[in-house]
């Protein structure tokens, strides 16, 4: 798991899923049957004690056993009203034991019977959640960052006044901030290699795409450079240029402005 991901859990995040986990529990009443010692998912039982033992599970942090009975209370029970708060538990279950794949799974299925269901912009959450827990660093792949980012921007659009989609929003500048830095290290290793056009191409990726992340002002003054790598000064004082109106203050404007001064005197990056 990345850094970014390890310091993007905010507090709002966990008041949220576990909030939501509960009042989809609560719904299920309150079964005092099938509190035995039996782990075993595959003994047939009545629907209640069922589901109640799988909450058993759940509560005493086997979150495992605990999807494995909930999925269970479909399988034996399909038609239940049991069996529809069952498959969002089981989701949430297989999340908490981090199954991300069985938990994507049981949620789209969950979505897939029960599209209108209240407990849905729930189910959306819980999918973007696996796949923002599974951001890797930059130097890897980034398929899981663009399916985060996916997955987040459909809470946004679906339930854009839902407590769920306050937080999507804050952690779709989290995902866009690091694509973004993604296209930086690979723009940085095609210029330390002397691929000009391919790293101008990752630098305006991000400043196109990515304008408001926190790489912008690197992305502006590494296009500088490659500019004048180029041989064409004047994009080179047009991006120093719009460095200084957005980013006077920072380093990089400063750099730019040396650069431009050095290798192309008689232009003005001011």
């Amino acid at each position: 798991m990345s850094m970014m991901t390890r310091t993007a859990r905010s507090p709002l995040r966990h008041v949220v899923l576990a909030g939501a986990a509960v009042a989809i529990a609560l719904t299920a009443g309150c079964a005092g049957g099938g509190r035995g010692k039996r782990d075993t998912a595959y003994v047939a039982r009545d629907v209640e004690s069922l589901y109640s033992a799988a909450k058993v599970r759940l509560d005493a942090g086997k979150a495992k056993q605990a999807a494995a009975l909930f999925d269970e209370v479909e399988r034996q029970h399909p038609y239940s009203p049991w069996a529809r708060r069952a498959q969002l538990m089981s989701a949430f279950s297989y999340y908490l034991g981090r199954d991300y794949s069985q938990a994507i799974q049981s949620a789209q299925r969950f979505l897939s019977i029960h599209p209108g269901n209240k407990n849905a912009p729930y189910a959306y959450y819980l999918i973007a959640l696996c796949y923002y827990e599974q951001i890797s660093d930059v130097e890897r792949d980034q398929g899981i960052t663009q399916k985060a980012l996916a997955a987040l921007d459909e809470i946004n659009r679906r339930y854009p006044e839902s407590e769920y989609a306050a937080d999507a929003r804050l952690k779709i500048d989290l995902v866009r901030d690091h694509l973004a830095g993604k296209e930086m290290e690979i723009g940085r290793f095609y210029e330390k290699t002397g691929r000009w056009i391919a790293a101008r191409l990752r630098f305006e990726k991000v400043v196109d795409e990515y304008q408001t992340t926190s790489h912008t002002p690197e992305a502006l003054f590494r296009l500088v450079e490659t500019s004048l790598a180029l041989g064409i000064s004047e994009e080179a004082v047009k991006y120093a240029a719009v460095l200084g109106k957005n980013y006077p203050g920072s380093e990089w404007y400063s750099r730019a402005y040396k650069l431009v001064g050095r290798y192309s005197p008689d232009a003005s990056a001011s």
